[in-house]
């Protein structure tokens, strides 16, 4: 995917914790397209690459804006966009990509979970553009977590936003059986966040009936795998032969480097697809959040740097 250089046009604080960022062409061109719901990859630096949905209009060309939570437990993205990129920086970043689209319906609901928004932000602005009938949930611990709430209460769609917070009254908390409402063949659910909340929105909203192709989710990060409940196994290179070991408590990606196979990585987590490869025998233990499970049945590729196996071994298209 090529690569655009942007210069960091401002960084500003949007709640606790998270920053935003506007980024412009480093020769002031416009953009390239993007549709609600897209994402870009950022070079922090060598090495270390992170996903940031838009949350823009997706009609703007002269802007994409980001925002990123500091994470306590970050591996060194958030940590790193915080404390070393600044307005006026140049970095480098990829074109848009989505794997979080809209589909038209009749009526869509929006649920946010703290820095969630980011993408959910992006389709409130599109939705209200095409005067679609919406709801936006925003759910966070407290207000001062809510980011761009002042830019919320000034969109056009400001009446179909509606703010939840963990520490606030009973009167503004979110019930969710009364806002899932009956499912319909025409209704949409999307959801963004972290695991925990996207869990109870979608199981809740599965006991209400509700179909699986009607509920659209992106995850930031998947939970950390259980070393006690990971098993070891071996890997074939197919161009070569060559078998490698992969010890319970070692990533497959994590022990093809250490013998000189190296796999692109991004997120590390299984959920931007970075590292997907193709897998010509054997089983493997889907562990992403990338792929979907029609695509996961089928068993011919997986996420090198989460996923596992269930055979003793997996032939690699590598």
């Amino acid at each position: 995917m090529n690569q655009l250089t942007v210069k960091v046009v401002r960084k500003q604080r949007e709640a606790e914790g998270i920053f935003s960022y506007e980024l412009a062409a480093a020769d002031g061109a416009a953009l390239p397209r993007f549709s609600a719901g897209a994402h870009i990859d950022v070079y922090i630096r060598p090495g270390l690459i992170r996903q940031y949905s838009l949350c823009n209009h997706p009609r703007e060309r002269h802007r994409y804006v980001i925002a990123v939570l500091r994470e306590p437990n970050s591996r060194g993205g958030s940590h790193a966009m915080h404390d070393a990129v600044h307005a006026g920086d140049v970095i480098e970043i990829s074109e848009p990509r989505n794997h979080f689209p809209l589909t038209p319906a009749a009526r869509t609901l929006l649920f946010a979970g703290g820095i969630g928004i980011t993408p959910i932000l992006s389709m409130a602005e599109r939705l209200s553009e095409m005067g679609a009938d919406f709801a936006l949930h925003y759910c966070c611990r407290s207000a001062d977590r809510a980011a761009f709430v002042d830019r919320i209460a000034d969109a056009a769609y400001a009446r179909h936003a509606h703010f939840h917070y963990d520490d606030g009254d009973d009167g503004q908390r979110l019930v969710l059986s009364a806002t899932l409402g009956e499912p319909a063949p025409d209704k949409h659910l999307y959801v963004c966040g972290p695991t925990g909340f996207i869990s109870y929105i979608v199981e809740s909203a599965k006991a209400n009936g509700w179909r699986d192709d009607a509920i659209h989710l992106e995850y930031f990060g998947a939970k950390p795998a259980d070393p006690s409940k990971q098993n070891a196994f071996s890997v074939q290179i197919a161009s070569t032969g060559r078998i490698i070991d992969v010890p319970a408590d070692k990533s497959v990606v994590t022990a093809l480097e250490a013998h000189g196979v190296t796999i692109p990585v991004s997120c590390e987590q299984g959920v931007c697809g970075t590292c997907l490869t193709r897998v010509l025998r054997g089983e493997p233990d889907h562990r992403d959040l990338y792929l979907t499970d029609e695509e996961k049945a089928r068993n011919d590729q997986f996420t090198p740097c989460c996923s596992r196996s269930k055979s003793e071994m997996l032939v690699l298209d590598l």
